[in-house]
């Protein structure tokens, strides 16, 4: 019987915990609770590779340097790929940590990942992605007049927080190696979406202001790998129509042609469920066979078993 390809996109609440400072230590032990969950995956035979989102940490270490006296700005891009560096290093010890201690010796392996993009992206002219911390509706006014910052407020009641261009992902500069680790080792790449950058006419490379959107990465990744699975987990068990109202609908399962009809209509929101959404159909569409999950991370092990979640098929 063939293993089961699956790549995890991992959403911010498996990196930190809500009501809880923001720190490296507090998001090192959310990521060990995280990890349990990935480490039983791969015990149950599925062959994995891992992306995470970085929305809250970019956005940290970008207002870090922008607070610090005399110190440089750092440009968005390099902020980044430090959030990919941390991230990953926290992960990969983790679960690394939580294999050994089930007697599993497979190596985990972060990987700094460059993802182009296209310079006319018209999501440079529309920002949607949401980074850093959550404001009140005086603290974004604010940062919008004192830094130019375009605020905007969650679409869960959460509060305000800066957006970004969110352009689509184009190509994964560091697939090949990306493949040629996946038969022996757990690979965390493409972190925060990856860091962005432009080809530019000579081939040569250079990043950009944006933060992709890592469910949209992952889904590159799945695709390019030959992945059978997407598995795409967030704060909720299943996708919902009419989310917070009183006629919300949790649906068990979607055609990739359903799924694009309730985009349409309006149903999921930009930066939340929509790319999400987006990339689960993307990856099934055209292609029988394959599958991709929307769930929570508590309920990973029995979605992947066919029992929870949004199961979106071709």
């Amino acid at each position: 019987m063939a293993v089961e390809k699956v790549v995890v996109a991992l959403g911010g609440n498996a990196l930190q915990q809500k009501g809880v400072p923001a720190t490296a230590e507090a998001q090192l032990e959310v990521i060990k609770k995280t990890v349990e969950y990935i480490a039983e995956m791969s015990c149950s035979g599925y062959e994995l590779a891992i992306v995470h989102g970085n929305g809250p940490q970019v956005g940290q270490i970008m207002q870090a340097y922008e607070a610090a006296p005399g110190v440089p700005a750092m440009p968005f891009d390099a902020c980044g790929a430090m959030s990919q560096g941390y991230i990953g290093y926290h992960i990969q010890q983790a679960l690394g940590n939580a294999l050994k201690k089930r007697k599993r010796n497979v190596p985990v392996t972060a990987v700094i990942t460059q993802v182009v993009v296209d310079r006319e992206d018209p999501a440079f002219l529309e920002p949607t992605k949401p980074i850093g911390s959550f404001y009140t509706r005086e603290e974004a006014e604010a940062l919008a007049r004192e830094k130019g910052y375009l605020m905007k407020e969650d679409a869960a009641g959460r509060g305000w927080r800066r957006v970004v261009a969110s352009p689509m992902p184009q190509k994964i500069v560091e697939f090949s190696c990306l493949k040629g680790m996946w038969d022996t080792t757990i690979v965390v790449a493409a972190g925060g979406g990856g860091i962005p950058v432009i080809e530019k006419d000579d081939g040569s490379l250079e990043g950009i202001a944006a933060v992709i959107d890592k469910d949209l990465a992952a889904e590159k990744l799945a695709e390019n790998i030959g992945a059978d699975t997407l598995l795409i987990l967030t704060e909720v068990d299943k996708v919902a129509l009419n989310f917070n109202r009183p006629d919300q609908k949790d649906l068990d399962r979607m055609t990739a042609a359903e799924a694009e009809r309730y985009m349409e209509e309006g149903h999921f929101a930009p930066g939340s469920m929509l790319p999400k959404v987006q990339a689960a159909a993307r990856f099934v569409k055209g292609k029988p066979g394959r599958k991709a999950i929307i769930t929570s991370l508590y309920k990973s092990m029995e979605a992947l078993e066919g029992i929870s979640g949004t199961l979106v098929t071709n």
